[in-house]
């Protein structure tokens, strides 16, 4: 792990490329470009408010801040993930041709998605203005929320990349356990609704402290309580140990699949 870090801080600017690459890319054909990245969390609260606080009758008090909070934190890990299964593919002509340390492209791929979700917080603290929600001292604490959510986000992604080149069915295997992954984690609901032989399963979920660590100082204006925020830690660093491994073991043969 020690020689894979020093070959990313040598190949720093290559890394910053790809970054930069990858967000230009992703709207360049769209007429409202980066715009989007504000946009679409705007127009699924809409949605889920409508849904969820009219048709339902959720008594979540702001519920459109409750919502973003969580969607906010989902979509960057759902789109990191989820780009980082195709990365080696998109990256095979340059892979064939010259080496490069293959955890550099994955890596660009969850900072350029945390670059989505840093533009994201701009539409959610217009929100909070009109809203009227204070903004609490807490709100310091939030880098820590998003390096913990960085680093599983970053874990995953070391595991699925060299897998979904390997078996290509785990990619779309990966999209359905996704929307299963989304309902188990407490987005447009509390945690204190679901029946208590359920909740487990919620609470089991890595993914629901990441979103309540994050929550916390936007929505509550508090700091996150000191058992999710173990729970975060430990299922990031897990994350990163696991992810790593498999990436050491797998990451050599992508060459010959690509």
């Amino acid at each position: 792990m020690g020689t894979a870090i020093r070959e990313i801080i040598q190949y720093r600017s290559l890394l910053r490329n790809l970054v930069a690459r990858d967000v230009k890319i992703r709207y360049r054909r769209s007429a409202l470009g980066v715009a989007w990245t504000m946009l679409n969390p705007l127009l699924m609260m809409m949605v889920f408010t409508l849904v969820f606080a009219h048709f339902l009758r959720f008594s979540i008090a702001h519920f459109p801040i409750y919502f973003l909070c969580g969607f906010l934190l989902w979509n960057f890990f759902a789109q990191a993930t989820s780009w980082s299964t195709a990365c080696f593919v998109g990256y095979a002509p340059l892979l064939r041709k010259i080496y490069l340390p293959k955890a550099v492209l994955v890596l660009a791929t969850v900072l350029s998605g945390l670059i989505n979700l840093a533009l994201s917080l701009v539409p959610l603290a217009l929100l909070m203005l009109v809203e009227g929600h204070s903004f609490s001292i807490h709100l310091m604490f939030l880098p820590v929320a998003l390096l913990l959510a960085a680093a599983f986000a970053l874990g995953v992604s070391l595991l699925l990349a060299p897998l979904c080149v390997l078996f290509a069915d785990i990619a779309q295997i990966y999209q359905v356990v996704l929307v299963a992954w989304m309902y188990l984690t407490p987005i447009f609901y509390p945690l204190e609704i679901v029946p208590p032989e359920y909740r487990v399963l919620v609470t089991a979920n890595p993914m629901t402290h990441f979103v309540e660590t994050f929550r916390a100082p936007i929505y509550s204006g508090t700091l996150p309580d000191t058992g999710t925020l173990l729970a975060a830690a430990t299922a990031a660093a897990t994350a990163l140990v696991v992810g790593w491994v498999t990436f050491q073991h797998y990451s050599d043969r992508v060459a010959y699949h690509i």
